[in-house]
């Protein structure tokens, strides 16, 4: 049976594949132009839609991984938090969720 830890590890090695395999394209062909990528984000009601989703479950996650991570003591919890800010939370969650599980069952974590 593979362990949950090696399950929310795999999420997020998918949460962080996807996204940047989306963005990595927009970079090569935009560069770093915020401008561009600000008016890109907004060009409809549907995408606004998904921003605001990801924007209040970033700092939802933010937040729990304060709260939990300082209860619970988890160590490297604070790469969890810096994987969301940039990465987002398709990373952070299921990382710190590895972080945790790989801790409260005294293994080591990779």
């Amino acid at each position: 049976m593979v362990k949950l830890k090696w399950f929310y590890l795999l999420l997020a090695l998918i949460g962080l594949l996807l996204p940047y395999g989306a963005l990595l394209p927009w970079l090569g062909q935009n560069g770093m132009d915020l401008p561009q990528f600000l008016a890109d984000a907004q060009v409809n009601h549907i995408s606004l839609f998904a921003w605001a989703d990801v924007l209040i479950s970033a700092m939802t996650l933010i937040v729990f991984v304060l709260i939990d991570g300082k209860k619970n003591q988890i160590k490297g919890r604070y790469l969890a938090i810096i994987g969301t800010c940039t990465i987002g939370v398709s990373f952070g969650l299921p990382f710190y969720l590895y972080l945790k599980e790989a801790q409260l069952k005294g293994s080591e974590v990779c």
